[in-house]
């Protein structure tokens, strides 16, 4: 007597995908989880609108910070503006200021050719000083 046959199964052929989605959802936390953490910069509140004038008060003149190509600091105020100021003398000074006023806006004009690093620097000093926002001052094209 013959054995029935019985009914052999094919090899499968599919690729199990589960494991692979587990791996990828963990990298995904670990990367939503590190990413904050690896990024470091200055808050600047930057305009929404497309290259329009900042609509400012009559009442409080604006505090304007210039740094030249060369590196130096100058705070426009009053008549001593044509001097160069150091960055421990612009902070006592801005935040006498913002202390009396905390509304002033505080303005920053760069050279073009200045180095990113002395506007991080004045950046800095300025948010310790008690900046909330600091304005960038651009020419028109």
């Amino acid at each position: 007597m013959r054995r029935p046959r019985t009914k052999r199964h094919k090899p499968n052929a599919e690729i199990n995908v589960v494991p692979y989605i587990d791996v990828m959802m963990v990298l995904l936390v670990i990367f939503m989880v590190t990413a904050p953490m690896l990024t470091q910069g200055v808050n600047v509140d930057l305009p929404q609108a497309k290259s329009d004038p900042v609509a400012s008060d009559e009442l409080s003149e604006p505090l304007v910070i210039s740094v030249t190509k060369t590196g130096d600091y100058y705070l426009e105020l009053g008549e001593n503006n044509k001097q160069p100021i150091s960055l421990e003398r612009i902070s006592v000074q801005v935040g006498k200021i913002l202390q009396r006023a905390p509304d002033t806006p505080v303005l920053l004009r760069g050279d073009r050719a200045i180095e990113y690093g002395h506007i991080v620097r004045i950046m800095t000093v300025l948010q310790q000083a008690g900046a909330q926002s600091v304005g960038l001052v651009s020419e028109s094209p």
